[in-house]
């Protein structure tokens, strides 16, 4: 079955000494795999990876059947040209830290349009900023909401919040209950726009301290969740 879909690339991978796998979350597909064969020995192939960088969105078609694991490609698309994402070194690093968390976290994920027009979206408004070092921070945590564990707003005004069970509440219970700096921060970005987030000021050691909470909270929640490797180099980039 030819199919063509919006996609947005989540990692690459060189197979054998010539191929490349990428894995793309599609518009129509969810996560797709295909191989791309002998394109690292080839000039033609050169220009043609170029497409797949991180988080690049693309228009994709694809000869896909269902039974396969390593679909096969017919087609790409630049479908937007970023003109910050991959050439800013502070953006790249955010590019690289979400690929990562995306890459882990919609493994299972099937046909989501909701969430796929939300990563397209917010890519395009970091493409564009000045000010986006807290970016990461109100992406994971909106995230969450497609990802069917937002937290539950219910009792805000509580002084702890239990990340096993996305909700607040008065008496913490056990070792993954947070209160203090982290859940200020929380209830300050459940109330927060993309566009506001120029007015969230915090330090480099708070903005660490929710990062860790928040891949803390996926991991809680998705059982095949694993922290980024680029998480060390990102937080050193950021802090």
């Amino acid at each position: 079955m030819l199919v063509t879909t919006q996609a947005i690339v989540l990692s690459k991978l060189k197979y054998r000494d010539n191929d490349l796998i990428v894995k793309c979350y599609t518009q129509q597909l969810g996560v797709v795999s295909f191989l791309l064969r002998g394109v690292l020995k080839s000039k033609k192939g050169g220009a043609r990876t170029a497409y797949f960088q991180l988080l690049s969105q693309l228009q994709l078609t694809l000869n896909y059947k269902d039974n396969r694991s390593l679909q096969t490609l017919t087609d790409v698309k630049l479908n937007h040209l970023y003109s910050s994402l991959h050439t800013h070194v502070l953006k790249s690093a955010i590019v690289m830290f979400l690929s990562e968390v995306l890459s882990s976290g919609l493994r299972e994920e099937e046909e989501n349009e909701t969430l796929f027009s939300y990563i397209e979206t917010t890519l395009l408004w970091l493409d564009v900023q000045s000010e986006y070092a807290n970016f990461h921070l109100l992406f994971l945590l909106n995230l969450t909401k497609y990802l069917g564990f937002y937290p539950d707003i219910k009792n805000s005004d509580s002084r702890y919040f239990n990340l096993v069970e996305g909700k607040f509440q008065d008496t913490p219970d056990n070792r993954n209950t947070i209160t203090g700096e982290d859940l200020g921060l929380l209830k300050q970005l459940l109330g927060t726009t993309f566009d506001d987030l120029p007015t969230v000021k915090i330090n480099g050691k708070q903005r660490q301290s929710f990062l860790n909470m928040m891949l803390l909270y996926f991991e809680l929640h998705l059982g095949s969740f694993k922290p980024p490797r680029s998480l060390q180099v990102f937080n050193q980039v950021f802090n």
